[in-house]
């Protein structure tokens, strides 16, 4: 294998890996917690897009389970987008393991 061959081939990969960047920012999956009386919608590249809270719970009293929910609820979502960049990572170097790519999403 020539130099050429391989500037070529690390180029098509770094094209395919700004396109999956590209996917996982118009991404969103949802978080949820509580039976889903909590739901953070989160972005493929784990930026939270929004918090939706059940009425019932916004009481004082509630405070501390609301405050349990909304961290459960935004850490679900935001293991499901690093969940899919894994499975997108995984389609662009088709099983290779990079050391230290998996760090990127």
């Amino acid at each position: 294998m020539d130099i050429s061959s391989i500037m070529q081939q690390a180029q098509a990969m770094q094209e395919k890996m700004a396109k999956i960047q590209e996917d996982l920012a118009k991404l969103s999956v949802t978080g949820s917690a509580g039976g889903g009386m909590v739901l953070a919608k989160v972005t493929g590249q784990g930026e939270i897009l929004s918090v939706t809270i059940e009425k019932e719970l916004i009481s004082p009293d509630e405070a501390e389970l609301l405050q349990d929910l909304v961290a459960a609820a935004v850490n679900d979502g935001l293991r499901k987008a690093k969940e899919a960049g894994k499975q997108a990572m995984g389609q662009l170097t088709q099983g290779v393991n990079i050391p230290g790519l998996s760090h990127l999403f």
